[in-house]
């Protein structure tokens, strides 16, 4: 077990982030997709679908500042 923080608690520090992270990258794609064909996606339809996709963003992002708290520690 780590000393400090565990993954699911900087997961759940995290998810506003990384949940508005994916809302954005989402548009984004909506807007490229269109050259496809595709319909854009809304500001609105973007947000919904980030929220139950910002949380394996969070978690790995949970995991990637556990990872580097883990380093910062061993160089103590």
């Amino acid at each position: 077990m780590h000393d400090g923080w565990p993954v699911w608690k900087l997961a759940l520090l995290l998810y506003v982030f990384a949940a508005a992270a994916v809302a954005i990258n989402l548009f984004m794609l909506g807007l490229m997709f269109q050259k496809f064909g595709f319909a854009a996606l809304s500001p609105v339809q973007s947000l919904l679908l980030s929220g139950p996709l910002g949380v394996p963003a969070a978690w790995a992002a949970g995991r990637w500042a556990r990872h580097l708290l883990d380093e910062a520690a061993e160089g103590n």
